[in-house]
This record gives structure tokens, sequence and C-alpha cells, in this order.
């Protein structure tokens, strides 16, 4: 073995126009050694042993094994193509060229089909051999087609000359041609390093090719990829992007700088698709986003709402020409009745009030509401390629949550197959509108920034009594006179 990678050492580091054969070399000279001195029976070696000349004679397939072997053939093509797809990988990206997944498949049913007439096993891929085959410099068809003509003529004409080769120097032989696959050890510390995730799945393969053998391992592999597949997809990395500033492109304010984030204004994106295992975790990173829970703001509001009328119908809240006046001292209401949750989470209503309530300000009696810092909210779903049925309705739900507490949202980037979707589910209604989808965040925020100017001139007029503000009040703008 060491004569072996001493000398294959030296073909690969001085580039030999002609590379010596040590593998044909070293069985010539292990076949004479064994077969002069008698290693089987002097030294009690294992050889080869006899061989079987020629090969079966062709016969039709029997249905009843058909029958009984139909599970067991099922998994064993899988984890057989398998093994030789990820092989073939490794050996495409080594000599950078592309192979086909169909047509390998295809020539491995082809291969499958003639060789079961002779009897043959399963075709797959032969770790060792392919090794071999590439360290030799094969790398044509042509080199497959000597491979096999050289094995037919072993095993019908000069087999026999093989049966003195000890078993130990085929495996030597083996290992040595492995050695590029045993030494992807050194991949450890970079894969810690770059991605923890792939990091687990290289370990645990190859732990359990070694302790299951290989078909289970590479199961055990595929299995535990699938599942880091899974998890990657309902947790993935969410943002909030900011502008980069003299461009139009926005990013994750983290990773850039420097960046401008317009006021009132947060652009959130999730890079995975949206779907039933992952919804609620998209709610908790928007609300974590933009900083409070438009849900409790909802049904915050709604109690204060009906804390007020509970005011004016007892008497302590008037409604006059200027807006609300205390009358009396102000009571603190420390309990309400929440017998009908379901109508805390319905929009606000004014209706038998003539004027609306500025939930900027202080409010009376107490009453305090959680703040709402934006005005708008940008949904970037580049990223989204599927919505299922669960995540559309809980979607739903969480842009009404914002549209209730006056956020404006808006869907920028969303794949046309997700729009259709959304029509046929009957996903708008009087509260979401198509209006609110933009073909990508810039014209977006041009829609958001003409419609909320940073330098737009509002007076607030606010109600006091008895040096109390009310928290009642009218904005006016220039020109135009609009109850908030």
């Amino acid at each position: 073995m060491v004569v072996v990678y001493i000398v294959k050492e030296l073909n690969d580091r001085f580039k030999l126009p002609l590379p010596i054969p040590i593998e044909i070399i070293m069985t010539i000279i292990a076949c004479g050694c064994s077969y002069g001195f008698n290693f089987e029976e002097r030294y009690n070696v294992t050889v080869i042993g006899q061989m079987v000349d020629g090969f079966e004679a062709p016969f039709a397939p029997n249905v009843e094994v058909m029958k009984q072997g139909a599970v067991d053939a099922f998994p064993i093509a899988i984890v057989g193509f398998a093994v030789a797809f990820s092989v073939a990988k490794v050996y495409s990206v080594k000599h950078d060229y592309i192979i086909d997944g169909n047509q390998e498949l295809i020539a491995f049913g082809a291969s499958n089909i003639f060789g079961a007439s002779f009897r043959s096993f399963a075709a797959s891929t032969a770790l060792s051999r392919t090794a071999v085959q590439e360290s030799t410099g094969g790398k044509t068809q042509i080199a497959g087609l000597i491979s096999a003509v050289i094995v037919l003529i072993v095993t019908v004409g000069i087999g026999f000359l093989l049966e003195p080769l000890p078993r130990s120097v085929l495996g030597a032989l083996v290992i040595v041609n492995l050695k590029g696959m045993l030494m992807q050890f050194r991949e450890i510390p970079y894969l810690w390093k770059r991605d923890k995730a792939d990091f687990v799945i290289w370990v645990v393969t190859c732990a359990a090719s070694i302790i299951l053998s290989l078909d289970l391992g590479l199961a055990v592999g595929l299995g535990v990829e699938l599942l880091t597949v899974v998890f990657r997809t309902q947790f993935p990395r969410c943002s909030v992007l900011a502008n980069i500033i003299g461009t139009n492109i926005y990013r994750d304010h983290k990773d850039y700088t420097p960046v401008y984030e317009p006021g009132g204004v947060k652009i959130f994106r999730i890079p995975s698709p949206i779907f039933f295992a992952n919804i609620e975790f998209f709610r908790d990173k928007l609300v974590q986003a933009v900083g409070f829970s438009p849900l409790r703001v909802l049904r915050k509001r709604n109690k204060a709402l009906r804390k007020i009328r509970k005011m004016i119908k007892n008497g302590e809240l008037r409604i006059s020409p200027s807006g609300f006046e205390l009358i009396g001292d102000s009571i603190n209401y420390m309990s309400e009745d929440e017998s009908n949750m379901e109508s805390l989470d319905q929009p606000v209503d004014f209706s038998d009030l003539p004027i609306q309530v500025n939930w900027r300000s202080e409010l009376p009696a107490n009453i305090s509401v959680p703040q709402v810092d934006i005005h708008s909210l940008v949904l970037d779903f580049s990223a989204v390629s599927f919505l299922d049925i669960s995540a559309l309705n809980g979607l739903k739900t969480i842009l009404k949550e914002f549209i209730r507490v006056d956020v404006e949202v808006y869907i920028v980037s969303c794949d046309v197959y997700i729009l259709e979707k959304l029509h046929s589910c009957m996903f708008f209604d009087e509260e979401i509108k198509t209006s609110m989808f933009f073909p990508d965040i810039p014209n977006a925020m041009l829609h958001i920034l003409k419609k909320h100017p940073d330098n737009a001139k509002e007076k607030e007029t606010c109600f006091k009594t008895h040096d109390q503000t009310n928290g009642l009040c009218r904005r006016k703008h220039e020109n135009k006179t609009t109850s908030l």
C-alpha cells in the first residue's frame, strides 16, 4: 500500500504524460509471489480463490419472484440510484461537466432489465472501481468500455490467473484509490465554520455509513437532509430592509451601512415559502419587527371606546361643538366587561360618535392604548414561492389586524402564481384590496412617500378641560380638513 501511495503521489505531482500503472504492476507482483511461495497454504493468507468462468444462460423473468420482491426492490432501486448519482455528482464537479439525472435513471433501468436476464446483480456504482478508473486518467465512455471488455476477458478467459491474489493486496489498492474521498475529512472544519446544518448532515451520513453500511447510511443522510430543509423553511431568517443610500436597492439594515429607513415605514422580508408550519413564526417575527402587536392594539382601542361610551352614558363625558369635555373628576375604570371578545377584534367603529379619537394623544380617564409608530408596512414577497390554504387564511388575518389599526399594508414582488391563487381563494374583500400589490419596493415607496410626504404640514387642534388633554382631536391639513 505504501508503494502504491508513493507512486500515485509522484504521478499527481509530476503530471507524467503516461502515468505509471502501479495497480497493475503490484497485482502482477502479488499474484506471482503468492503463487510462487504458496502463501495460502504455507502462511494461511486469504486469497481470491476459485473464480467462476463464463456467464449464466439467459432466462425469462419469473412473475412470482417479481411479486415477492417488489416491496424490497423499490427501496433498493432508490438507494442504488442515489449512491450512483451522488458519486457521479462528485466527479462531475471535479472535472467540470454536467450530468442529467433522468438520463442516468433511464440508463440504470435499461442495464438492470438486460442484466436481470443473466441473473446479474442490480446495477449501481462501485466506489472502488470508479476511483481506480478516475485516478488512472479514464474520463470518457471509452474508458468504461475498455474496463467492461477487460472484466469480460477476466471473467471468461484469464480469471484463473487472479486466483492466488491475496485479498489484502486487493483491499490496499482500493484504499489507496479512495484517498480522495477519505481526504474529505478535511472539509469538516470548513463546514463547521460556514454552515452548522451541512456539518451535521456530513457527520451523521458518514457515521451511519460506517456503522450501518453504505446503503443505509445514505438513506439516513437523505432523511437528515430533508429534516434540515424542513427546519430551514419553517424557521427562515426574516429581516427588516432599508434603502442603501444613493441607490434603489433595499437590503437587510443590519448588513449594510449607511442605510436610510423612512420614518413611519417598515419593510419586512420573509425568504421562504409560507405554509401551515411557519405562518405563526412569520406572525411572531413581523410583530417583533414592527414593535407592537396589532391585535393587542386593536383590542385596547375597542376597550377604550367602550369606556368612552360608558362615560358618556353615565354623564361623565359630554359631547360639545368643540369636542368631548370631561364633567367633574376623571374616574379610572379598572375593569371592563370582556365577555364578548369577538367584538374587540372588529374594526374600530366611530359611527355613533361625531368625532374620531386621536390615539396618539393622551386619553381621558387614564385610558391607555399602545402607540403605533408606523403608518405603512411593506411585505417583500420576492422569495415566497407558494402559499397553502392554512397560510393564506393566517396571512389574511394578519393583514386585517394591521389595517384595522390604521397601518397601510403593501405587498411587493409577489409571484403571478400566488396572485392567481389569492384570487381563486377569494382572498380579497372590502379591507384587503388588490391595490396593495406593487411590482417592487421602489414603486411602493414612491406611492407611500407621495401619500405621506415628510414635509406635510398639519395642525392639530386638541380640546382641553381643566387643563387636561382629553385625547379627542381633529387634524386640519392645508386646504383640507379630515377627521382622524
